[in-house]
Order: C-alpha cells, then structure tokens, then sequence
C-alpha cells in the first residue's frame, strides 16, 4: 500500500464507522460537485487532471452519507489534496513566508507533487522529471536542480549502495547513509565538495515506488543557497505522492 492509500485509509477509519454496502447515483453526483464545480471555466485552458483516485473515492464514500459532517470532512480532504493551487507556510532563512504552490503531475501520472511556480518550473523528461530555476542562474553558480527519477526494478535497499558508492568520486566525505522520515519515508545521502559558498551540495533520497521498484530524487544546490532554494525544494518535497 503507498504512502497516499494509507493517507486515504487513515482519513476514512478516522471519519467514518458506518457499513453501507450499495453505491448511489447521488454519492457520485455529489462527489463531482464537490470536487470539480467552479473549477471548469478555471481550467479551461489547462490541462485537466482527473486521476484515479476521484473514482476511488466514489468507492470510499459507500461508507458513509456525504450529508453527514463526517461525510463531508471526508470530502473535504479530498480536496485539500489535490487543490489545483493552495497555500503553505514556509520557514526560509528564519522567517515564516506565505506561499502559493501549483500541483504538478509527474511523468506517465507516476506521481504528484506541489511546485512553487513563482521560482520554480517542472521539466518532464524520458527516463526524469527535473524542477529548476525559472531563470538560469549565472554561470559562475552552481546547478541548482531537484530531479525525480523511477527505477520501476530496483528496490531502495540495494540502489542506494549503488548510489553511494557512486557519489563518493565527487563527494569523499559523503555522509553515511541516513534513514529519515522527512522530507520523505527512505534512505538519504548527503555530501559537500568544500566549505565554500560555492561549495556542491548533495542530498539524494532513495524511497520505494510501492512496489518493486524505487524513486531517487536528487536535490543539487550550493552551500550559501542551503537556507534558500535547498529549503524551498525540501518543502515542496514533502508534498511528494506516489499515484498508482
């Protein structure tokens, strides 16, 4: 199960005891209301994503009235999740910044994730998605990037040794691998080329794709960029959802 049908599972058991067993019309009437009226002439011009999971969510709801408050708050959820667009509170540099961050959808819908637009875009690639500097630095600073990247047959414990042994030729001083929680549920590595502002910085986290395979996203920035853009994507990472 993936880190976002536990977030489901836990929203359901939390708002809900009820046992209905007989899906109605007006539960998905309601539910598409809910998540979609208001939003069409917004979305006009964009792309529309529609994952699986509303439809999942008609399945969740057999459990409960959308009249009830429980209902609703379930709903409410729900959206809170996948909000086109919301804001978030950063702590950058010490101070607490307001933040209005977009929701992106990752190569072939493999997964979600909030960027802030405003700095930042998303690149989708063949084998990776990158997010970068709207604007391209100068050339004297080093590359400020946050990739995602699937390994569909690798699983986390045996890719991230690969990965560290690899990172030692740029970083000899790499940190040992650490298991973390935060940004996201995995393995991370950490390195520095110098004690410099210019210095490279490192972080890669390994984490599982939900099944046999792997995520690796790598974070590169500089040392003096740290409190600046190594927080920013760190913040938009926890917002990081695997969609199967």
């Amino acid at each position: 199960m993936s880190k976002f049908d536990e977030r489901i599972k836990r929203e359901l058991e939390e708002k809900t005891d009820a046992d209905v067993h007989e899906l109605k019309e007006d539960i998905w009437n309601e539910i598409n209301k809910e998540l979609f009226e208001g939003r069409r002439t917004k979305m006009k011009h964009k792309k529309r994503w529609v994952p699986a999971v509303f439809i999942a969510a008609a399945a969740l709801v057999l459990a409960f009235t959308l009249q009830t408050d429980p209902g609703l708050a379930l709903i409410k959820s729900i959206k809170d999740m996948f909000a086109p667009e919301k804001e978030i509170i950063q702590s950058i540099e010490g101070q607490d910044e307001p933040t209005e961050v977009h929701l992106n959808e990752g190569r072939n819908s493999e997964y979600i994730i909030y960027v802030d637009e405003s700095r930042y875009k998303m690149i989708k690639g063949e084998d990776a998605d990158v997010i970068t500097t709207i604007e391209p630095l100068p050339e004297k600073y080093p590359e400020v990037s946050m990739e995602i990247r699937q390994y569909p047959s690798n699983k986390p414990e045996a890719l991230v040794k690969e990965i560290e042994e690899e990172l030692k030729i740029d970083f000899p001083d790499l940190r040992d691998v650490e298991t973390v929680s935060e940004p996201v549920e995995g393995f991370w590595l950490h390195g520095l080329t110098e004690v410099t502002w210019d210095g490279k910085v490192i972080d890669v986290y390994v984490i599982s794709n939900g099944k046999d395979g792997s995520f690796v996203i790598t974070k590169k920035y500089f040392l003096e960029a740290a409190e600046g853009h190594g927080a920013r994507f760190s913040h938009m990472l926890k917002s990081f959802e695997i969609i199967e």
